[in-house]
């Protein structure tokens, strides 16, 4: 069984939970993003799978997920890597940023971002990932009003990117 960190308004760590409760006792907690790049500057976005429970057909980041408890945020995102698209890389961290989630009423998810850079390829697994691409970020900041669906996590993360 998979535990999460429980923290408190100033992301200190109070406790723990089993991630299965998660979403049901709604704490405060940790999430890594790792933003894809490859060598022309442009970023790998994943899109879900018609089949994922929260936000399917909805473009996310490519590497993402929960910090479990004990774990520093760079083991979070190298481990999620790893889980994800099967590469060991260097990280850079980005930015740290309090995100609170529309569909988690009082929640505080604490995002810490790094990035990396890679060409491919990619394997996800299909019953988790629809597909893998490359853009442009010019092209990533159009995508909305062209019908894309953004998981709220990416939205957030795009609008921290431009401000």
């Amino acid at each position: 069984m998979e535990f999460i960190d429980v923290v408190n308004e100033r992301n200190q760590v109070i406790g723990q939970i089993a991630k299965s409760e998660l979403y049901e006792k709604k704490p405060h907690h940790r999430i890594v993003h790792v933003l894809l790049y490859n060598d022309r500057g442009e970023m790998a976005l994943q899109l879900r799978s018609s089949t994922v429970s929260f936000c399917p057909n909805h473009w996310v980041t490519t590497v993402g997920g929960h910090v479990q408890a004990g774990e520093t945020t760079e083991a979070a995102a190298k481990r999620e890597m790893m889980e994800e698209i099967g590469v060991d890389l260097p990280l850079e961290h980005v930015f740290d940023a309090e995100y609170l989630p529309p569909t988690l009423p009082g929640v505080i998810k604490f995002l810490t971002i790094f990035k990396a850079t890679y060409n491919g390829p990619f394997t996800p697994d299909p019953n988790d990932v629809a597909k893998v691409e490359y853009f442009p970020m010019s092209e990533i900041y159009k995508m909305p009003d062209r019908g894309a669906q953004f998981h709220p996590e990416l939205s957030f993360l795009i609008s921290k990117l431009t401000s």
